[in-house]
């Protein structure tokens, strides 16, 4: 792949971040995608973006809200035809604008969804406030100053908490009425102080088990053993090689079958996803949904470097992994005794060092949708931010095929 191709340049003028929206049942129901000048003198067009979204982000990949940190694109974008499952951020201060309430008009009329972000200074319009179905305050906000803004917005419509970084953060913002939550509640201690780590519980043993085996390479009909004494993990498996993902042209309907299939390799990825995902407590779907998306893009990074089967294979299991603490409530020293890892792995996840630490703390980067920090951690892995763009973007087009 080339560096940028000419309808999408606008991949090497901004930089992309994502973070999740999460209702009340803990679902996530939108994406947030953050669109970042990369340099000050970069002027991204709307019309570049857009073609990149509709090349992207379908209709059938669900609601992407568009978080906008440049005004002029943000302006562009406010008198064009934007299709409807793409909803608008916009700050207050644009939202208070007479020169824009046409524009606003439009869009709401066009059946986008319009959110106006921060405390405005002085009463909308009257014919802009009903264009918003929500609006967004940050957590930092709400801490400083509980008094709502002037002409009714806080309160008169759902309000949506951005800012949100642990679980009592989320909790407490549903407790105040929100109706949604922006951020990552991943940022809890994966222990809490003072408490024993717990004991990991049997579905997630019988996985372990089998990565186990898949990693010392024994038999199909030693692995075959163990699927079939966990009826779930069995069906689950079935299921997953026989979606259209997978792409298989004949039905898959035996654990042999699938596993002679799926080869070794690819079983180990499938298991670690299962494992992440063997968590039942509903407030742990974002660290989850957090975790898959690490995996696919810290594999997506290591393509465009040139890396082989087994190094991407490696990069996948240390995103997925990467938040394993959370989800089993133990510290990684311990967890990775008993779940077989690659050294690199080990070294990313225990000491925070090593070949795979550079991409999980670029990762990061874009989850916080810091321009500074995905533009560092890319230099230091000597790759452009429009080619960490584009494995973004491959990244969460795969996620939605596993969700």
């Amino acid at each position: 792949m080339t560096e940028q191709t000419n309808e999408h340049r606008v991949l090497g003028q901004v930089a992309l971040g994502y973070s999740p929206m999460i209702d009340r049942h803990r679902a996530i129901t939108a994406l947030r995608l953050t669109v970042s000048p990369v340099l000050p003198e970069a002027r991204p067009e709307a019309a570049d973006l857009l073609a990149l979204l509709a090349d992207t982000w379908p209709a059938e990949a669900g609601r992407l809200s568009l978080n906008i940190a440049s005004e002029a694109l943000l302006g562009e974008l406010l008198s064009s035809a934007l299709p409807p499952h793409l909803m608008l951020e916009l700050p207050a201060f644009i939202a208070a604008d007479p020169a824009h309430s046409q524009a606003l008009a439009a869009l709401y009329k066009n059946g986008n969804t319009l959110l106006i972000k921060g405390r405005p200074l002085a009463p909308l319009p009257r014919e802009v406030l009903p264009c918003f179905a929500y609006s967004i305050i940050d957590l930092a906000d709400e801490r400083r100053d509980g008094l709502p803004p002037p002409g009714g917005v806080s309160r008169t419509i759902p309000h949506v908490q951005s800012g949100v970084r642990t679980l009592t953060e989320m909790n407490d913002a549903f407790g105040r009425g929100a109706i949604a939550v922006l951020g990552w509640p991943i940022d809890d201690p994966a222990v809490a102080s003072g408490a024993r780590p717990s004991q990991a519980r049997p579905e997630l043993q019988a996985i372990v088990e089998l990565i186990n085996r898949v990693d010392r390479g024994e038999a199909i009909e030693r692995l075959e053993a163990v699927m079939k004494n966990d009826p779930t993990m069995a069906y689950k498996l079935l299921r997953y090689i026989n979606s259209p993902a997978f792409g298989l042209s004949v039905e898959i309907s035996s654990f042999r079958h699938a596993i002679m299939m799926l080869g070794y390799q690819r079983l180990k990825r499938w298991l670690a996803l299962l494992l992440a995902s063997g968590g039942r407590d509903a407030n742990l779907k974002p660290v989850i949904y957090a975790a898959v998306r690490r995996g696919l893009l810290m594999e997506e990074l290591a393509r465009d470097a040139g890396s082989d089967d087994e190094q991407r294979g490696d990069l996948f299991i240390c995103g997925v992994f990467s938040l394993l603490d959370r989800l089993m409530q133990q510290p990684f020293d311990t967890l990775l005794n008993s779940v077989p890892t690659s050294d690199n792995v080990r070294a990313a996840l225990v000491q925070g060092s090593g070949p795979h630490h550079p991409y999980l703390e670029l990762v990061r980067a874009v989850e916080s949708a810091s321009v500074y920090d995905i533009r560092s951690a890319a230099e230091g892995l000597m790759i452009s931010v429009g080619t960490v763009n584009r494995a973004v973007l491959r990244a969460l087009a795969a996620a939605r095929q596993l969700d």
